[in-house]
């Protein structure tokens, strides 16, 4: 047992090795622009004043998403989820994968379930021994159950999922126009360095490093954003879109989405004013989320469900597994 907890404790401070790495190069970004730049490179008053304005607003929204993003917790599945303690004992003492199905079966007959297994079965956790709701996966890394899992993040050490999801979207947005600022302000002293018109201090090094740090950042960022805000639009996780969820009817890639406006709504929220601020706003409770069924058999007719708490669907068990 202690190696183990010691190797645990290990994985855990390495983990934050990524984090630290861009702490840094975030701390000396603001040195080498506010002083180096600003104030021993630039000038003009005016042109110094503006810059600061601009370049303040941007790293504090950048910092204040980073934050919320590395420290809010992911949301786990509620107690309603876990299996009642003679279940539990009777589905630990089952050895038949069909029997302990069955037990399975009559715990979620209760639960706003409408996603599967491959083979069609509840999806539960033995490791967290848990009824996995819709949307739900095991992390890991964080050896916890999250909930719209979307993927773990080692530049944040932390899950990104249903509860810190807006957080992380808004993290690489202003992570983006934080760099897009600083490489687009420093380009021009940028290409007096190489025209050899900027005083020889070693601000001028500071300079140079400022803008090839930022252009490669904004590489790098803009096609993981850009991405991610497809995802968005669609109403899909990182794990959705390279596995499809699976319904009573099939796996249905688009089975979450409710239309390009909806989805919006669902992660930014209804009030526009919260949008850009990373502030908790998206709808839901993470546990349950709208439906739009493709394709709907004659259980299913009707196209857009909201599933709701002891208010769910008739279940009929089947045991038949996919060839």
């Amino acid at each position: 047992m202690a190696p183990t907890h010691v190797l645990r404790c290990c994985q855990r401070g390495l983990a934050w090795i990524p984090v630290i790495f861009i702490a840094l190069v975030v701390c000396w970004s603001y040195y080498a622009y506010v002083v180096e730049l600003c104030i021993f490179t630039i000038p003009s008053i005016g042109e110094k004043i503006v810059y600061l304005i601009y370049f303040h607003l941007s790293f504090i929204m950048f910092v204040w998403s980073y934050w919320k993003t590395i420290f809010t917790k992911p949301a786990n599945p509620s107690k309603e989820f876990c299996l009642p303690k003679a279940e539990k004992e009777r589905y630990e003492k089952e050895e038949r994968p069909e029997s302990q199905q069955e037990i399975l079966w009559r715990a979620a007959s209760s639960l706003p379930l409408y996603t599967r297994t491959g083979a069609g079965a509840i999806r539960y956790c033995d490791r967290c021994q848990v009824i996995k709701p819709d949307r739900c996966h095991h992390c890991s890394a964080c050896d916890m159950c999250v909930l719209k899992m979307d993927h773990h993040c080692p530049w944040v050490n932390n899950c990104v999922g249903f509860s810190n999801y807006k957080f992380f979207i808004l993290f690489l947005a202003y992570s983006l126009v934080y760099c897009l600022f600083i490489a687009a302000t420093v380009l021009q002293y940028f290409i007096k360095f190489w025209t050899n018109e900027l005083p020889d201090t070693h601000a001028k090094f500071h300079v140079l490093f400022l803008f090839f740090v930022a252009a490669m950042f904004c590489i790098s960022i803009l096609s993981l954003f850009s991405y991610h805000l497809w995802l968005v639009g669609k109403n899909r996780s990182t794990i959705e879109a390279f596995r499809a969820p699976v319904f009573r009817t099939g796996s249905d890639k688009n089975g979450f989405s409710l239309g390009f406006r909806k989805n919006i709504v669902q992660v930014f929220g209804d009030q526009k004013k919260y949008w850009l601020l990373p502030i908790f706003t998206s709808q839901g409770d993470g546990l349950t989320f709208p439906t739009k069924l493709v394709n709907a058999d004659a259980e299913q007719a009707t196209v857009t469900l909201h599933p709701e708490p002891n208010k769910s669907e008739t279940i009929t068990v089947s045991m038949e597994s996919e060839s």
